[in-house]
């Protein structure tokens, strides 16, 4: 079980945290403030007010021991910039940093960040795409040409197996799990029948997956 120490834990900290102890990871937050360790402290593992750019307390944390780091105090430059090289010099061998602007990523990745996040940017450009087709539910950006898609049923696949309805021909695209109510389904039986309220979980080349947003 990989164990991750957040640090900085405004709204995109604290997100990250939750969700990574929601998925069963060891996750320690830290934070300077009183109020955030506090209601936070029930959703992780652990949390911890202390501040983050004194490297007296953050070696008393044992970040070292952590397998990734990441650093969220994106608003506040020259701590942001303290911070990821307080941890890459502790050892921690895996860091993602938030950064404000290009120049500061720039910074961050010239220090040692390993992954240089621009979480409204990012999220922004997911929403967008996510309003331009309404059965589309979640998107994964693979590389420039290919996607991960959430997609809804349509009428016209309902009650229809995977055979029949024959994506990779009609569409190029291929269905590799299925999401039904809670569960995910990886192993894809071409014969189920599909009900509507399925989620298919499809991949391919972003120009063929546009024409299945439109179905």
């Amino acid at each position: 079980m990989k164990q991750f120490v957040v640090i900085g834990c405004g709204r995109f900290g604290q997100s990250v945290a939750i969700k990574l102890a929601e998925l069963g990871s060891e996750v320690m937050v830290v934070d300077d403030k009183e109020d955030v360790i506090q209601n936070i402290a029930n959703k992780v593992t652990y949390a911890v007010q202390a501040d983050a750019t004194d490297e007296n307390a953050i070696k008393a944390l044992g970040i070292r021991n952590f397998d990734v780091a990441i650093v969220t105090i994106g608003s506040d430059i020259q701590s942001s910039i303290l911070v990821t090289l307080l941890v890459k010099e502790l050892g921690v061998k895996h860091i993602v940093a938030k950064a404000q602007n290009p120049a500061h990523a720039k910074v961050l990745y010239k220090i040692g960040a390993n992954r240089v996040v621009f979480p409204e940017k990012e999220m922004g450009v997911k929403i967008a795409k996510s309003l331009v087709s309404s059965n589309v539910l979640d998107l994964i950006d693979l590389a420039p040409e290919y996607s991960i898609l959430e997609i809804k049923m349509n009428d016209e696949w309902v009650g229809k197996t995977l055979v029949e309805i024959n994506m990779r021909r009609k569409y190029q695209i291929s269905a590799i799990a299925i999401r039904r109510e809670d569960h995910v389904d990886i192993n894809v039986e071409p014969d189920r029948v599909l009900l509507k309220d399925d989620i298919l979980i499809v991949i391919g080349n972003n120009a063929d997956l546009k024409k299945i947003e439109k179905n």
